[in-house]
C-alpha cells in the first residue's frame, strides 16, 4: 500500500508511542483491537470475553486461567476521556435479561480491563505478582477498509470504484447510480443538488451490496454506511465521477467539488482514526462472518478475500522490540476468527476454520504481508445452540437446537422467536479449495439467526458465564505470552 502518513502524522504517532511507553514502564499496557465487518459479532465478542474473565468462565485452553495463575480481572476507568466507553453493562443486560443481541458497533469505543496474575516462571514469581492493563479498542471493520484511501487520489479511487461496480455481481445493484452517472457532466458547474443525488444513489448501492443475500464486503467509504454525526455533511456528500485521463478539472466544476470533498473525507475522517487509534494497536482480532459469504455464493467469498487483503495491507506488522516500541507500534499478532461456529455442528468447525485459513493465506499473498504472527480459529463468542441427533428417513442427522429469532425463515417455515427448533445446517466442503472456487456447489446450507441462550446454573444455583466455542483458544493466542 502507498505511504498514507505525512511527516507531521509520523511525529504525532511517535509522540503518542513515547507517552504510551513511559506510562507502561511500571504498568504494562496492551492495546487490543477488535474489528470485523458489519454483523461479524464484535460487540458480542467483547462482552463475552470480559464476562468470562470477570466471572470465571470455562476457559480450559487459556493457560493463565486454567493453571490458576489469573488471580483477578477488574474493570478500570479508561485512560482516554475523549473516546466513548464500550457499554459493557448495557450489552450484558441485553444478553442476560432481555435475551436479545446487543446493538452493533457503529463507532469507536474503548474498555479498560486489568489482569492480575502469577507468572509461570519461578524466577519471575520471586519479584511478586504481575499485572497487565488491557485497553480494548472496538471499531467497525468498514473504517479499516477506508485506510487504503489515504494512498489514493480521487481520480484513482473513482476509476476503481466504478470498475468494481461494473462486475456482474454488482452491476444490477448499481443500475440507478450508473444511470445518473451517465447523464452527469463532471466538467459542468458544481451543483449541490446534483452532488446530493449522486451521493444518495451511490450510498444506496453500497447498502444493497451489504444485504444478507449479497453479503459483499469491499464497500468503502465506510462512513457512508454508518455516518453518525457526520450525516449530511459535505465530507459525506460525494461519489465517484470519472473524467477522461489527462483532462484538467476547472475550479468550480462538479468534479472539482467532488475531489475536494473526497480529500476532506480523508483529512477529517480517515486520517484521525489511523493516527489516533489504529496506528497504536498492539494485538488484533479480525472477526469474519464467513458463513454469510458462503451462503451468498462464490462472488461474496471472492469479495471477502479482497477485503481481507485490504485489511492485511493496513497493518504496521512485525515483531515488537523495546527500541522500536518507543517510536512506533507494531501489530505482532493478528487472529482471524470465523464467527458463528455455533450455527454448524462441531463436525464442521474444522472445515470452517480451514476455509478461513485458505482465504487468509491467499489474502496474505496478495497483500505481500509478513512479519507478524497470524492464526485462524472458528469460534462463537456466545454459543446460542446445543447439539443433538434426529432420525429422518432412516438416516441419523447431526443437528443444532436453538431458538431462531422471530421473523427468520427456512424454506417455507417462518419462526416466531419463542419455540426451540432442531435444524440440520448442512455440511461445508471438506476441501477448502472447493468452497473458494468459482461456481462452487455448496450444497444445502441452512443458516438462521438464533436468540441468545439462557444461562445455566451451577450446583449452588449461581449463573455460569456465557457459553462459547473456542473463546479460550483465541485468548491464549492473543494474550497468553503476556501472562506467561
Amino acid at each position: 500500500m502507498a505511504k498514507i502518513t505525512t511527516l507531521s502524522d509520523d511525529a504525532l504517532i511517535a509522540f503518542d508511542n513515547l507517552s504510551d511507553a513511559a506510562s507502561g514502564l511500571l504498568n504494562p499496557t496492551l492495546r487490543f483491537g477488535v474489528t470485523g465487518l458489519s454483523r461479524a459479532g464484535k460487540t458480542v465478542f467483547i462482552t463475552s470475553m470480559v464476562h468470562n474473565l470477570l466471572h470465571g468462565g470455562r476457559l480450559p485452553l487459556f493457560g493463565a486461567y486454567s493453571q490458576g495463575r489469573l488471580q483477578e480481572a477488574s474493570l478500570q476507568p479508561q485512560a482516554d476521556d475523549g473516546v466513548p466507553r464500550f457499554r459493557y453493562e448495557q450489552h450484558l443486560k441485553s444478553l442476560l435479561e432481555e435475551a436479545v443481541w446487543p446493538q452493533s458497533t457503529n463507532s469507536i469505543s474503548e474498555l479498560r480491563l486489568k489482569l492480575n496474575f502469577t507468572s509461570a516462571s519461578g524466577w519471575s514469581r520471586t519479584f511478586g505478582a504481575g499485572s497487565l492493563t488491557l485497553d480494548i479498542v472496538d471499531y467497525p471493520g468498514e473504517w479499516l477498509l477506508d485506510l487504503p484511501l489515504l494512498g489514493k487520489n480521487y481520480r484513482q479511487w473513482s476509476r476503481e470504484a466504478l470498475a468494481l461496480s461494473r462486475l456482474p455481481n454488482r452491476q444490477s445493484l448499481a443500475s440507478k447510480w450508473h444511470g445518473l452517472d451517465a447523464t452527469t457532466d463532471p466538467a459542468a458547474d458544481a451543483d449541490e443538488m446534483q452532488a446530493q443525488a449522486l451521493a444518495g444513489v451511490f450510498t444506496d448501492y453500497l447498502r444493497a451490496c451489504r444485504r444478507d443475500e449479497t453479503a459483499l464486503s469491499t464497500l468503502p467509504p465506510g462512513r457512508f454506511l454508518m455516518p453518525g454525526d457526520l450525516e449530511g455533511s459535505p465530507a459525506l456528500t460525494f461519489a465517484p465521477v470519472e473524467m477522461a485521463e489527462g483532462t484538467v478539472a476547472a475550479p468550480g466544476s462538479l468534479f472539482a467539488m467532488m475531489e475536494r470533498r473526497y480529500e476532506s473525507y480523508k483529512r477529517l475522517v480517515v486520517k484521525p482514526f489511523f493516527r489516533d487509534h489504529f496506528a497504536r494497536i498492539d494485538r488484533q482480532i479480525v472477526l469474519v462472518d464467513a458463513l454469510q459469504a458462503l451462503n451468498a455464493g462464490p462472488e461474496a467469498v471472492a469479495d471477502l478475500e479482497t477485503a481481507l487483503s485490504e485489511i492485511l495491507s493496513c497493518f504496521n506488522h512485525g515483531k515488537r522490540s523495546w527500541l522500536t516500541s518507543l517510536f512506533t507500534t507494531r501489530t505482532d499478532r493478528i487472529l482471524f476468527a470465523a464467527t458463528k461456529a455455533d450455527h454448524l455442528h462441531h463436525e464442521n468447525h474444522d472445515r470452517l476454520e480451514a476455509i478461513l485459513d485458505r482465504l487468509v493465506k491467499r489474502a496474505q499473498e496478495r497483500a505481500h504481508f509478513g512479519g507478524a504472527t497470524t492464526d485462524v480459529v472458528a469460534m462463537a463468542a456466545v454459543r446460542a445452540t446445543r447439539e443433538a441427533e434426529i432420525t429422518q428417513d432412516g438416516e441419523i442427522l447431526p443437528v443444532i437446537v436453538g431458538t431462531p429469532i422471530a421473523g427468520e425463515r427456512l424454506g417455507d417455515q417462518s419462526f416466531d422467536g419463542k419455540s426451540s427448533t432442531a435444524i440440520f445446517p448442512g455440511d461445508l466442503p471438506s476441501d477448502p479449495d472447493a468452497a473458494l472456487s468459482a461456481g462452487a456447489d455448496m450444497g444445502d446450507l441452512n443458516f438462521v439467526r438464533f436468540s441468545p441462550p439462557k444461562l445455566e446454573n451451577d450446583q449452588a444455583g449461581l449463573s455460569l458465564s456465557l457459553p462459547h466455542i473456542r473463546l479460550d483458544r483465541a485468548l491464549e493466542f492473543l494474550l497468553g505470552d503476556w501472562l506467561a
